[in-house]
């Protein structure tokens, strides 16, 4: 199923429509500030199992990050951190960032893991975002990787649609995707340690 949900407006009973599949233990993919993303609502076991089995990753491994709508959701999966390191992420997100923190005992549970730190993002797109908050959960995310060897992410939500159709519930077509994933923090220390440069500049907000 493709749905066409237009990031400057989007429709409420699209996201409905989509908030309903993921309640039903749904997998979908959908577009963020960087690249298309593949995911579920985070208490949904099976559906976590199924997006790990797609992405062809170990559920107990996988480095899965979490969206969340804004920064008031994620005290329950983060351990508590510095002020310093909130001022930077209140400046930051909503943006192209995966912050990584120190997972509160919870996360283990939800993605039955033994992973004692957990990424957070809150993507500048009001899609994913709207998705997040009428859903009351965050859901897990992956990045939609494609085969070229040029190009690392797919960014045409037609012909995603066209790979995935028969894997997930539902493709979110939210025009073109970026092919610059996310720039990834780790802020388990209480510094800022970019282990990955994607598409976000920190420099600008420290």
């Amino acid at each position: 199923m493709l749905i066409k949900i237009y990031n400057d407006n989007p429709n409420p009973k699209a996201i409905e429509q989509v908030v309903d599949i993921l309640r039903r233990g749904g997998v979908i993919i959908y577009p963020t500030d960087t690249v298309y993303g593949i995911g579920c609502d985070i208490t949904q076991q099976k559906a976590i199992e199924r997006v790990c089995e797609i992405r062809g990753l170990k559920p107990e491994k996988a480095n899965l990050s979490f969206i969340c709508y804004d920064l008031t959701d994620i005290s329950q999966y983060t351990k508590s951190f510095d002020t310093s390191v909130f001022r930077v992420l209140k400046k930051a997100l909503p943006g192209p960032f995966t912050f990584i923190f120190n997972a509160t005992t919870k996360v283990p549970k939800l993605l039955s893991s033994k992973k004692k730190t957990v990424g957070i993002r809150v993507p500048d797109n009001n899609i994913v975002r709207e998705i997040v908050k009428q859903l009351g959960n965050p859901i897990v995310t992956a990045s939609i990787h494609d085969e070229d060897e040029i190009i690392e992410y797919s960014t045409d939500p037609e012909l995603i649609h066209e790979k995935y159709e028969d894997l997930v519930d539902a493709v979110i077509d939210g025009g073109y995707g970026d092919n610059v994933a996310s720039t990834v923090v780790d802020v388990t220390e209480g510094t800022f340690d970019v282990i990955r440069e994607g598409k976000g500049d920190l420099e600008q907000f420290l």
